[in-house]
């Protein structure tokens, strides 16, 4: 075929051809965030293992002092130290990568805000394969580190090497490809015209396999000791009353205490500056009699020692109204703000009988109706407030009440939200549910619409990821969850839900799990 002989034209065919090839060479926004997906998820995954390893570490350290255990943990504990110090500088140097393959996309800082091209795909062959600076690449520098990296651990003890190295989940043999390309090598593998983005999340995925090889080995070592000794450093004071709304006269009772007690907790609990004695479960009961009507507080102090010897200090307010017979007194039961797409319950008295009570919101985006004597149910369907008009036959009202959303539930897979999770009992998980625990309102359903998992690490050459409808683990996620091992992690995000009432939510929540 000639090509036109008329300027215009030929113009028209060049323009087509640089579409064309720039259509070949667009990365779509779908692939990119999936790849921002999986790297904030082996990120957070990171910061699981390094939490985890932190609490051997302190555990070997108190083997130290332990006159039991010194002889051993004086062995042991400086060969997992070696470990988190080799396991430190490659963490690092990754990162500083990371930061090197950004300035190579073009780093830019807008109002405190990295930005970089996501989308290059020349960026990584320049950094990891072709160096007109130095001569050498920065992948082949990054495989001579991580081999480097492997032999050190190898090499601080015998057994390590034997029992340890060989289920490492760094794996760094040349990922199986269906190029044809006779130079291909470990480098050209993982960066040739590789999107900037996806080129991070290899990264990342190299710190994550940095940091399960550390666990490994510190675990090691801890186990020629002893057990690990779980820190727990985290209690839940509680305060309660028996009502919100009482009538004058009527007995307030007030409980409080420090969830997951223990006698070594030794909690002080004091109500308006009154100790209260404590009970045989670590509770305790406060009774008054309700005085003055309208709104009532009661202060509750709790203070109680920490497993490492500290003291902590929770102070919460326990509110409550007092009713009178004569007069109109509102409540409602449960909190002081209504919840969007919920029957929120409502209590009105009046010294002219509840027959006599006429209750109505203004607004059409909220309803009001009676469920009993004194006993009405309110629904929202908007965020903002609610204007109630109260009228006993004596006096009126108008009261404003705001409108929260009900709080994200906690999503959770086996009743864990991530961690570490024996191999064998992830892959007998059925799926994701989302609970709401610790709720004034109990039984708030938040069906799950949609997720996706992630997998990587041991068994994966690089990040697989499914998205599931519903909440049970699809055919497709079996599959993926069939081959998972330990030294696998695996990640369920962009999760969503159907809220109380309708409407969709997007949790804010990644389940990460590091398989055993």
């Amino acid at each position: 075929m000639s090509l036109p002989k008329e300027p215009r034209q030929k113009m028209i065919n060049i323009m087509y051809l640089v579409l064309t090839a720039l259509l070949a060479l667009n990365v779509s926004s779908e692939i990119l965030n999936a790849f921002k997906t999986i790297d904030q998820s082996l990120t957070n995954a990171n910061g699981i293992i390094q939490k985890k390893n932190d609490d051997i570490l302190k555990s070997l350290q108190k083997k130290l002092a332990d006159p039991k255990t010194a002889e051993k943990a004086a062995i042991w504990a400086p060969k997992a130290d070696k470990a988190h110090a080799l396991a430190d500088v490659l963490y690092n140097y990754v990162q500083s990568l990371k930061h090197d393959l950004k300035v190579e996309s073009r780093l830019k800082n807008v109002d405190g805000k990295e930005t970089f091209n996501e989308d290059d795909l020349e960026a990584s062959t320049r950094l990891f394969i072709k160096s007109e600076v130095s001569g050498v690449s920065k992948g082949q520098d990054l495989l001579q580190k991580l081999t480097q990296f492997k032999k050190e651990l190898a090499g601080i003890d015998p057994s390590i090497e034997k029992e340890v190295i060989p289920n490492l989940p760094l794996d760094l043999t040349i990922p199986r490809s269906n190029s044809n390309n006779i130079n291909q090598n470990w480098a050209y593998s993982y960066f040739h015209m590789t999107p900037t983005v996806a080129s991070l999340t290899i990264l990342t995925k190299f710190q994550n396999d940095i940091r399960n090889s550390e666990s490994q080995v510190v675990e090691y070592c801890h186990r020629q000791i002893g057990e690990v000794e779980l820190i727990y450093d985290q209690f839940n004071a509680f305060a309660a009353s028996n009502s919100q709304y009482l009538m004058s006269g009527e007995e307030l009772i007030i409980t409080a205490g420090v969830g997951a007690f223990s006698s070594a907790a030794k909690p002080t609990i004091s109500i308006d500056g009154t100790v209260i004695p404590i009970t045989a479960d670590g509770s305790a009961t406060y009774k008054s009699i309700a005085g003055t009507p309208g709104v009532n507080s009661k202060r509750v102090r709790i203070s109680f020692l920490k497993p490492d010897g500290s003291t902590a200090v929770v102070e919460k307010i326990v509110n409550y109204t007092v009713g009178t017979p004569t007069g109109l007194v509102v409540s409602t039961d449960k909190t002081r703000v209504f919840y969007k797409g919920l029957d929120n319950p409502l209590s009105i008295t009046g010294g002219g009988g509840a027959e006599k009570i006429n209750a109505t919101v203004e607004g059409n985006t909220s309803t009001i109706k009676k469920a009993g004597p004194g006993q009405y149910i309110v629904n929202c369907t908007q965020l903002g407030s609610v204007v109630l008009n109260i009228n006993d036959g004596k006096q009126n009202q108008k009261i404003a009440i705001p409108v929260r959303r009900v709080p994200n539930p906690l999503a959770v897979v086996g009743e864990s939200a991530g961690g570490s999770m024996l191999a064998s009992t992830f892959r007998s998980q059925q799926g994701v549910i989302a609970e709401l625990k610790e709720f004034v309102f109990e039984g708030i359903k938040f069906p799950i619409i949609s997720f996706m998992v992630i997998a990587t690490g041991k068994g994966f050459d690089e990040p697989e990821f499914v998205e599931v409808d519903g909440n049970k683990f699809a055919p497709k996620a079996q599959s993926l969850i069939k081959r998972c091992q330990a030294g696998t992690t695996v990640t369920i995000g962009e999760i969503k839900v159907t809220e109380p009432g309708g409407g969709t939510r997007k949790l804010d929540q990644t389940i990460t799990f590091i398989l055993q």
